[in-house]
């Protein structure tokens, strides 16, 4: 005999049929779940191995240095332009990844910037170092605003926070791969094979982000956001723009990341040269400090949501408090730092409270907007944060270095936060209203 269905089943089916009709017939791109989970695997390792790439050659500045006599203004610039260089390509991939493909984007540019990273271990002198750097920076271009926007669409706005969190904790874990296997290996093997050594998982991953789940691009139009058939990037970014919590939580961004990538760029430099870490031995350190970032941008994802519920605005507070607390940690930091035990103690601290920031401003950038805009929402804040900070901050610290010495110099670092936090509050005052401005899309699977 067949069995009946009870009226909570038949209440589920008739829930999925109506999400479907309201999806024109296609499948939704379901929020949560196995699926969505695996979107997130996929993205946090793929973010291993772009900090990984990224931040290696921080922990070999002292070998480069001693092979090729570049001064500390020349060593920032292989971090600056790979900065420099996502810069100019992130608007153009973020449109394309809007108008075409997710996934597909994120696949191509994580193997192109593994292959620039391979050639690196080939360079015979700074000039091509710098070049291929610069590269790298062309592949890693679009995968913030790709990863950003599949993420934003495969989880419910009530967690997305707290999954930004998770996923952005693997930047500093990437960093910190990066740091740590850098010196190791140029210590045993020389620098050049670590950029070899840490291409290869990314040529890998590439693979599996072109089987990754993801949604149908979604056509702007007639939206109730104001938005409508706006044409051309600038008439586009002028509208987001526009949106004041959004603008203003770009600037915030820019400051926090002003100061992390001096940091990463410098921090084993300046443990070694401070006497914190012998010659070579900077790098494991910091790697150290930056794998207790890994509590840091999860924690500020929860706290933010938890404290969402409550008050809407959280989404802002949180980065604002975390934001001058990190400031005022890293102040302590270099007043103490000829205390070793002192200042390790502070720094790590600071290593959890730097990044709480990450997760509520990634997700304010994703939750104001249009999800037909989401690329691009975050394209921008990469614009913002790079144009406005860290293209010229390790350079800045490795000039003012050169002029006053490194220990002097980690003092300027301190003042991002502060500006950063006084960004993120004044943003707060328009979340709410920004955000009953946006318009409600069904997303529907690829």
């Amino acid at each position: 005999m067949k069995k009946s269905r009870s009226p909570l089943d038949l209440k589920r089916l008739r829930e999925k049929i109506e999400k479907i009709i309201e999806g024109n017939g296609a499948e939704a791109f379901s929020s949560g779940g196995w699926r969505s989970h695996k979107i997130l695997i996929v993205l946090f390792l793929i973010y291993l191995s772009d900090y990984s790439d990224r931040m290696v050659v921080s922990s070999m500045i002292e070998f480069i240095k001693r092979d090729w006599g570049i001064s500390d203004a020349q060593a920032g610039w292989l971090i600056g332009a790979v900065i420099l260089f996502i810069t100019f390509f992130s608007i153009p991939a973020s449109i394309l990844i809007d108008r075409w493909s997710r996934r597909k984007m994120v696949a191509i540019m994580t193997f192109f910037w593994s292959l620039a990273t391979l050639a690196c271990a080939f360079t015979k002198n700074y000039t091509q170092l710098l070049i291929a750097r610069s590269f790298i920076g062309v592949g890693e271009a679009g995968y913030a605003p790709g990863g950003t926007a599949i993420l934003a669409g495969a989880y419910p706005e009530e967690k997305r926070a707290r999954m930004m969190g998770i996923w952005n904790a693997s930047i500093p874990l990437g960093a910190g791969i990066g740091l740590m296997t850098g010196g190791l290996i140029a210590t045993k093997w020389g620098w050049h094979s670590a950029f070899g050594i840490v291409s290869v998982p990314g040529m890998f991953l590439a693979v599996a982000a072109w089987f990754m789940p993801d949604y149908k691009s979604v056509k702007v139009e007639n939206s109730a956001t104001g938005f409508g058939e706006v044409g051309g990037f600038f008439k586009k970014a002028l509208s987001l723009i526009r949106i004041p919590s959004l603008t203003l939580t770009y600037l915030g961004f820019a400051m926090n990341v002003s100061a992390t990538t001096a940091l990463m760029t410098w921090l084993p430099t300046y443990l070694e040269r401070t006497g914190v870490a012998e010659s070579g031995k900077g790098g494991v350190i910091a790697s150290g400090i930056f794998a207790l970032v890994l509590f840091g941008a999860p924690l500020g994802g929860f706290i933010s949501d938890a404290w969402y519920k409550t008050q809407k605005k959280a989404r802002l507070y949180s980065p604002a408090i975390s934001s001058f607390l990190s400031s005022v940690l890293l102040l302590a930091v270099a007043l103490t730092i000829r205390e070793k035990v002192i200042a390790l103690t502070l720094l790590a601290f600071y290593g959890i409270m730097v990044t709480c920031f990450i997760a509520p401003a990634v997700s304010v950038t994703q939750d104001v907007v249009h999800p037909g805009f989401r690329a691009l929402s975050y394209g921008l804040c990469i614009i913002f944060q790079h144009v406005l900070g860290d293209i010229w901050s390790p350079p800045m610290i490795g000039k003012i270095s050169d002029m006053i010495g490194m220990e002097k110099a980690i003092f300027f670092v301190t003042v991002y936060g502060v500006f950063a936090a006084v960004f993120f509050f004044i943003a707060s005052r328009y979340y709410v209203r920004d955000l009953e401005r946006v318009e409600s899309v069904v997303l529907e699977v690829e």
